[in-house]
């Protein structure tokens, strides 16, 4: 690799100091690299996201300094460049990211020599209508959890596979998660751990108002529709889609979101040849 160009969470790396020493460090091996800060307001229409257009065509990866949670959003903002992903973990726990800033110059070694592997995950499309009214979508890595607006108040949501009713939970949310989402809403809700190099969608109910409610696995291939009920008090009950907890679209008593696989995956570079099992016994470990 020769061309790179790093994303920034300021939060983390306050005097960017992590991030010129990473600068200097490629441009002494010949090698070009940009920069960008996520705290800035570089794209108009979303405050605090990356414009993905200031990212040079010819970029061979691009390094994300921060958490799990600048990844995520990293890998939304970019998706359909094609470009893979490297992140460098500034925070406290993190799955997603292999090396902190105590190991970064050894991974840059390995990327400028070529010695490295990626991997595909898969991500969601969440599509809102209102009646036969298309209201927006937008993409998630990890998670799309369609949840009460405010005030604490159960609610209803219907479930479909493919257009065939699936079941109903009263409950505060449901959460739809790939399986790199696995480990994190979802496993907190109560769903299980799958591995990434998995291909399927987990459903599970946030704190469900029933006994025996639980997780559902699906394959990818499937159109899930999560339709919001009515309320016992209101008609027209409130929610929100949340979209890797940050991007949300409102929701309205009737309205549906149908959710997808999304045509294109977000693409990690890996350094190392840990497995799954072993990078989460170690980051459960570390908790």
């Amino acid at each position: 690799m020769d061309k790179f160009y790093i994303i920034t969470n300021r939060a983390k790396d306050k005097d960017l100091q992590v991030t010129y020493t990473i600068v200097d460090y490629l441009q002494e091996q010949g090698k070009i690299c940009g920069t960008c800060e996520t705290g800035m307001a570089v794209n108009k229409l979303f405050p605090g996201h990356l414009d993905a257009s200031l990212i040079p065509d010819d970029t061979d990866c691009i390094i994300v300094l921060g958490g799990d949670g600048t990844l995520i959003r990293a890998a939304r903002d970019v998706a359909g460049r094609r470009i893979p992903l490297f992140g460098v973990n500034l925070g406290t726990l993190g799955y997603l990211a292999e090396v902190d800033r105590n190991t970064v110059f050894h991974a840059l070694d390995h990327l400028m020599d070529d010695r490295y592997t990626t991997e595909r995950r898969m991500m969601l499309k969440g599509k809102v209508f209102r009646g036969k009214t298309f209201m927006g979508e937008a993409i998630a890595l990890n998670d799309i959890v369609i949840a009460r607006k405010e005030g604490l108040k159960v609610l209803q949501f219907d479930n479909y596979v493919n257009g065939d009713y699936l079941n109903t939970y009263r409950a505060d949310g449901v959460i739809l998660a790939t399986p790199t989402g696995s480990t994190g809403y979802s496993l907190s809700a109560g769903g299980p751990i799958v591995s990434p190099q998995a291909n399927l969608f987990v459903m599970t109910p946030l704190s469900p108002h029933s006994l025996n409610k639980r997780s559902v696995i699906l394959p990818p291939e499937n159109v899930i529709s999560v339709e919001l009920g009515p309320g016992r008090e209101v008609e027209k009950e409130e929610a929100c889609v949340y979209f890797d907890g940050d991007a949300k679209l409102p929701l309205l008593t009737g309205d549906r979101v149908e959710i997808s696989r999304a045509e294109i995956d977000t693409v990690f570079v890996k350094i190392h040849n840990s497995s799954f099992l072993e990078v989460l016994r170690r980051k459960m470990t570390d908790l």
